[in-house]
C-alpha cells in the first residue's frame, strides 16, 4: 500500500521562456519529486539546482515537451599524445529525443567529441553522462549507442539482410538468428529497403549502403545514434534525399542523435539544434535559425550563411558609425538589440546581403556601381564595391539590374550586427 504523500515545501520556480515566478508546493514520495501547480502544464520538465538563493531552493523550467536530459558533456577535455588539444572545457545538454548537428570546419573537435562519447576515446578532463551517469569508465559496446561511420564500415561479405542481423547474433545478449531476423525485417521496412535483403555491399548504391548501415545501427535499439559525416560519400542530389529520410527515420524512431557535419547547409535543414565549434571551444549551441539571425560572434556570423555576410571595418565616434562611404547615427540603431553600449572606438560591421537593399531617391546611406550580377534562380546577387572592399546585395530577379549600372542602397538597420575588435557581439 502507497504512502500518502506529505507536503514537504515549496519550490520558487523561474519559467524559463517569461521569466515569471511561480510559488509550488511539492511532493517527496520514494525519492521522487513531484511539483503541482495549475499554471503548470503537466508536462513541464524542471532542472533543479543544488544551492539555495535567498533561502529558497530554485529550480528551474526547461521545456514543456515532458522529455529529459539524455546526454550531459560537462567540462570536456581533450589533450592527444602529441601535445595538441582538441577539446577545450566543452559543455553541453542533449535532450531525449532530439537531432543535433555538431557543425564546424576541419580540426574544430567535433569528430573528437563524437568518439569520446561512443567511447572510442578517453577524455583528459570532464566527463559525459547518459541519463545523470558517467559513462566515461564504460565500454563503448556497454554505452548503449549506435554509429553510423563516414565509409559505412558494412562487411562485404553478407548480405544486406546478414549484415543488419549480425549485431543482435553476437555478444551476451546475443539472440537466436530465427528472432533476429524478423526484428531485421522489421527495421528494414521501416528503412524501405526489404528489396535489397540478399544482395551483398559491393553491389548497392552509395545510398543504398547508407540506408543499411543506418538500419543495422537501428536494430540494436540503442538510446544515441552516432552519425559521424554520413552523407559526404553522396553526391548533391541524393544528399538533400537521405538527409530528410535520416531526420523522418529518427524523428520516427524517437531516438536521440547526434550527426557531424562541416556543411551549414546540412546542419540548419536536418537539425533541432546546432553546436557550432571551432578550435576546440563551442562557439554558439543554439536554434539553426538563431545562428543565423543572432550569431554570438564574428566567427559565427561569417560561418553561417551563403553568400557570406558582408563584414567591413567601421568606427564609431561621437555617437556616429563612420565609414569610408557612409555615416550612420548610432540613435538610428534598435536599442533593445544593443548588447553593450557603443564606446568610440573600432568595429566589425555585418549585413547580411538581403539586408543591403536599393533605396528610393533621397534614402539612401550609400551610391555605387554595380560590379558584378549573379543569377540564382529567383534572385540576383549583385555584387559591388565600398571604399576597398567588394560587397553583395541580394535582390528579386524582377530588378532589372545590370553590370555598370549606378545603384543606391540603403541597409536594415535592425538587423545589421556590431562586433568588437576581438569578434564579440554588441549589437
Amino acid at each position: 500500500m502507497n504512502k500518502k504523500p506529505i507536503l514537504n515545501g515549496f519550490f520558487h520556480i523561474k519559467k524559463h521562456t517569461k521569466g515569471q515566478e511561480i510559488s509550488c508546493p511539492f511532493y517527496v514520495l520514494k525519492n521522487r519529486i513531484t511539483v503541482h501547480n495549475k499554471k503548470l502544464s503537466k508536462k513541464t520538465r524542471f532542472r533543479f539546482s543544488e544551492t539555495k538563493k535567498h533561502g529558497r531552493m530554485e529550480c528551474i523550467q526547461v521545456n514543456k515537451t515532458g522529455g529529459f536530459v539524455m546526454i550531459d558533456v560537462i567540462d570536456l577535455n581533450k589533450v592527444f599524445d602529441n601535445g595538441f588539444e582538441a577539446l577545450k572545457s566543452v559543455n553541453f545538454s542533449i535532450e531525449q529525443g532530439d537531432l543535433v548537428c555538431l557543425l564546424g570546419p576541419s580540426g574544430c573537435g567535433k569528430s573528437t567529441i563524437l568518439n569520446l562519447i561512443a567511447g572510442l576515446l578517453s577524455p583528459t578532463g570532464g566527463d559525459i553522462q547518459f541519463k545523470g551517469e558517467s559513462v566515461v569508465t564504460t565500454e563503448p559496446k556497454d554505452r548503449n549507442i549506435g554509429f553510423v561511420f563516414q565509409n559505412y564500415a558494412l562487411y562485404p561479405h553478407m548480405t544486406v539482410l546478414e549484415n543488419i542481423m549480425f549485431p543482435l547474433t553476437v555478444g551476451k545478449n546475443k539472440i537466436s538468428k530465427e528472432e533476429a531476423q524478423k526484428i531485421a525485417e522489421e527495421y528494414m521496412q521501416l528503412t524501405n529497403i526489404e528489396e535489397l535483403a540478399g544482395k551483398k555491399p559491393g553491389t548497392l548504391s552509395g545510398g543504398q549502403q547508407q540506408r543499411v548501415a543506418i538500419t543495422r545501427a537501428l536494430v540494436q535499439k540503442p538510446e544515441v545514434l552516432l552519425l559521424d559525416e554520413p552523407l559526404s560519400n553522396l553526391d548533391a542530389r541524393l544528399r538533400l534525399k537521405i538527409r530528410e529520410e535520416i531526420r523522418r527515420l529518427v524523428k520516427e524512431v524517437g531516438i536521440t542523435t547526434i550527426f557531424v557535419t562541416h556543411d551549414q547547409e546540412e546542419a540548419l535543414s536536418i537539425s533541432d539544434k546546432i553546436i557550432l565549434l571551432n578550435e576546440g571551444y563551442i562557439q554558439q549551441h543554439d536554434d539553426p535559425q538563431n545562428l543565423y539571425l543572432e550569431p554570438s560572434n564574428l566567427f559565427v556570423a561569417k560561418f553561417i550563411g551563403n553568400p557570406i555576410i558582408n563584414i567591413t571595418e567601421v568606427e564609431i565616434k561621437d555617437g556616429v558609425i563612420t565609414h569610408p562611404s557612409f555615416n550612420l547615427p548610432t540613435s538610428e540603431l534598435s536599442q533593445d538589440r544593443k548588447r553593450q553600449e557603443l564606446a568610440d572606438g573600432h568595429y566589425y560591421l555585418g549585413m547580411r546581403p538581403e539586408d543591403v537593399v536599393p533605396a528610393a531617391e533621397g534614402e539612401e546611406l550609400f551610391s555605387t556601381t554595380i560590379s558584378g550580377v549573379e543569377l540564382i534562380g529567383r534572385e540576383r546577387i549583385l555584387h559591388f564595391p565600398l571604399g576597398e572592399q567588394y560587397l553583395k546585395s541580394i535582390v528579386s530577379v524582377e530588378h532589372k539590374i545590370e553590370e555598370g549600372d549606378t545603384l543606391a542602397f540603403n541597409i536594415l538597420k535592425h538587423k545589421i550586427f556590431l562586433f568588437d575588435k576581438d569578434g564579440a557581439r554588441v549589437y
